[in-house]
């Protein structure tokens, strides 16, 4: 089975007759051009079977049968690609999970913005400070975050550098899975010591104990051991903005006869990118993997529309996913609209919830925030939203750490703005830490129950 769509032949590399935002001038064709066929030369990050299997996932949470949970940094960087930051991460979304496993009744999907979320988009190319003028850090795979001439030059041999460090964390957190880091016997190995001091600490320990619990009886009942809770599987996702690094990991794999993007189970294209004839749309429309597509209160009928003809336009099941980002204020007018909209094209999507960009705001003093009481708001209202519509809220999209950051504002602990200077460490955007996470993770299994 081919996934090229019919009309205009698509290639891995037919996005370069299109328009292509958001991408780094490189002032070296010639390096650019080796480290670019080197990448295309590496293996590849992941393999098509995963991809396949997370797009049957994917189509069970269309159906409401799974949850998916999204998270990670806003954008990684080189230097956080160590064991414990790695580990702090998949601990908070395993604790997550948990949770939500918990409460929602239903297998959950972990789906991590890690292994290879290392560009980000940029509102605009250029940055000035005391009057000079220098090309914008876009993220550790084009340069560098340091305010200089030579640090914010695009470098082609950052490109490697990415896919070392997505190939090397990606291969830490297989290792941590298949030595039983995931063993829902154990969630008390999960712990990350805010456990000892948080006001959620008794909430969680019930939750673990009654998962292990309940593992543990119907194991002794039935005499068998249940595989998918021992083995918790993870999925990479990334935002595929760099075209160059995502064409050069694209492979063709006879046997499925099929093109892969094999540097990420799951990549997503930005509302900054996702204009119908624009090179992002163009990529991902040839691509077998499940495609996210991040969709707000800007985008109109025929926009949307042309997005699901474009990137599903067999309505393959466990193909599209719509990660909407409204903003509290917003969703609840204009999220019917796009439900509406994406419901005439009869084809199928997952509906995922991203209630952190369209609540992003600053303070006084500058600083980058979202406020706890803004992304709890849009969670709820899109819970409420597609249950009155008839169509399930599948999933949700965070950016967190596993760090105790201060970047948002309240949670349990009340954050304030004054308390974002303590430990705010983000390049990009602002990300829970964390105690907010698990405690989203509470408020959505104890919501979700109720609508």
């Amino acid at each position: 089975m081919s996934n090229q769509t019919s009309g205009t032949p698509w290639q891995r590399d037919s996005w370069t007759a299109r328009t292509a935002k958001q991408q780094p001038v490189y002032r070296d064709a010639a390096a650019l051009a080796r480290a670019v066929d080197a990448l295309s030369q590496l293996p590849p990050v992941v393999v098509s079977w995963e991809v396949e299997a997370l797009k049957t996932q994917i189509a069970a949470a269309q159906r409401g049968e799974r949850f998916v949970l999204q998270g990670g940094d806003c954008a990684e960087s080189f230097a956080d690609c160590e064991s414990e930051q790695i580990a702090r991460k998949l601990k908070i979304l395993l604790q997550m999970s948990l949770v939500l496993l918990h409460g929602l009744k239903k297998p959950v999907v972990r789906v991590g913005r890690f292994a290879g979320q290392y560009a980000k988009p940029r509102s605009a190319d250029t940055e000035t400070r005391d009057g000079i003028t220098l090309p914008c850090y876009r993220g550790d795979l084009v340069n560098r975050p340091g305010f200089t001439a030579e640090e914010r030059e695009p470098d082609p041999e950052l490109l490697l550098r990415g896919y070392e460090r997505a190939a090397l964390t990606l291969n830490f957190v297989r290792a941590l899975i298949d030595g039983g880091f995931a063993d829902l016997h154990h969630p008390e190995y999960w712990d990350l010591g805010f456990v000892s001091h948080s006001p959620l600490r008794d909430e969680y320990r019930q939750i673990a104990t009654s998962i292990a619990d309940s593992l543990d009886f119907f194991e002794a009942m039935s005499g068998s051991r249940v595989h998918e809770a021992s083995r918790a599987p993870f999925y990479a996702s990334h935002e595929a903005l760099h075209l160059l690094y995502e064409q050069a990991q694209t492979r063709f794999i006879p046997r499925q006869n099929r093109w892969y993007n094999l540097s990420t189970h799951l990549p997503w294209i930005g509302m900054r990118t996702a204009d119908l004839d624009g090179a992002h749309v163009e990529y991902c429309r040839g691509i077998a993997n499940p495609v996210g597509v991040k969709i707000g209160p800007t985008m109109d009928k025929a926009w949307l529309q042309g997005l699901c003809h474009a990137l599903n336009p067999d309505g393959e099941q466990g193909r599209l996913v719509l990660i909407h980002r409204m903003g509290a204020k917003q969703v609840e007018d204009g999220l019917p609209r796009l439900v509406e909209a994406v419901r005439e094209t009869g084809i199928p999507v997952l509906w995922i919830c991203d209630p952190m960009h369209g609540n992003t705001e600053s303070t006084t003093s500058g600083l980058k925030t979202r406020r706890f009481e803004n992304i709890v708001a849009e969670l709820e209202t899109s819970f409420r939203v597609h249950k009155a519509l008839g169509t399930h809220l599948g999933g949700v999209h965070f950016e967190l750490t596993g760090e105790d950051v201060t970047e948002c504002t309240g949670g349990a602990r009340g954050l304030s703005d004054g308390d974002l200077a303590r430990a705010y460490r983000s390049q990009v955007d602002p990300r829970l830490n964390y105690e907010q996470a698990l405690e989203l993770a509470l408020r959505i299994a104890t919501y979700a129950r109720s609508v």
